[in-house]
């Protein structure tokens, strides 16, 4: 797909969906929220694919890594995806995931957030998302079941963002050096090393990354690196490991990397 997020580790395992996908009963129902339970492989692929209703999507167990034109995100157990109606995404399964998904008439939640976020899952949240599960596709707004869903929208309303997202620049040679950032997070490659390869000045590329991206060439790779690590500690490798192949100099380095992006080390992000 063009301007999509690189990710040479999804190829040829993208899934083949049905003629009929069971989510249609649900992404074009009436109801202002509908709800369904799938789980999924290591390694899944869905292929790329959009909803007309809004989606809150949270993995009870792994993790997602949910891409765009725009970009990805990083989606780990109790956090969730907030993606808004008609966004074309696919995602990319890091171990089991149990996958369950809160479909949102877009009317019904109008002042919910318009581009696509990760949020914090609140206890509650949790249990709301995992109740409406069991809520029919047709169902009376002034039942349990239509109040139940209510809740569910506001509490949507009151849980944090997280900085779980790496933009996707639209310039061909920033490209470039995102996908070999993404395939190799370890790379010691300096601005000067990008510019002679290109042939553009490293001060162009500097602007370049910040225009498109809102961030710095340096601040969008240390994302890139704990992203990719937020991966590799989902599927259970030592954090000493994580650190050293990532490119930190030392496993404190890297904590304290981690810490100053999520607010807590990496030995509590899963907990």
């Amino acid at each position: 797909m063009p301007g999509a997020p690189h990710d040479s580790s999804a190829e040829k395992r993208f899934d083949t969906h049905a003629a009929r996908p069971a989510y249609l009963q649900y992404d074009r129902s009436e109801m202002p929220v509908t709800a369904m339970a799938a789980d999924y492989v290591p390694g899944h692929v869905t292929r790329p694919h959009q909803h007309p209703h809004a989606q809150l999507v949270h993995a009870v167990q792994g993790v997602m890594v949910v891409s765009t034109a725009e970009g990805q995100w990083i989606v780990p157990p109790t956090r969730g995806m907030w993606m808004p109606g008609d966004v074309v995404h696919w995602i990319r399964m890091v171990g089991r995931v149990q996958m369950r998904t809160a479909y949102i008439r877009p009317d019904a939640a109008p002042d919910l957030p318009t581009r696509c976020t990760v949020l914090g899952i609140s206890p509650l949240l949790r249990e709301l998302i995992l109740a409406a599960i069991d809520i029919p596709p047709q169902y009376a707004p002034d039942s349990r079941d239509g109040r139940l869903a209510r809740l569910l929208l506001d509490e949507v309303k009151l849980v944090p963002t997280l900085p779980l997202h790496l933009p996707r620049p639209a310039d061909a040679g920033l490209r470039q050096i995102c996908d070999e950032i993404l395939d190799s997070p370890d790379t010691g490659l300096t601005l000067a090393d990008w510019g002679a390869r290109l042939g553009v000045d490293p001060k162009t590329i500097q602007r370049r990354f910040a225009r498109e991206t809102g961030m710095t060439f340096g601040r969008w790779r240390q994302q890139a690196r704990l992203l990719a690590a937020l991966q590799r500690l989902a599927a259970g490798n030592k954090v000493v490991d994580v650190a050293l192949d990532m490119g930190y100099g030392s496993p404190s380095a890297f904590a304290t990397m981690f810490r100053r992006q999520f607010g807590m080390p990496p030995s509590a992000f899963f907990k």
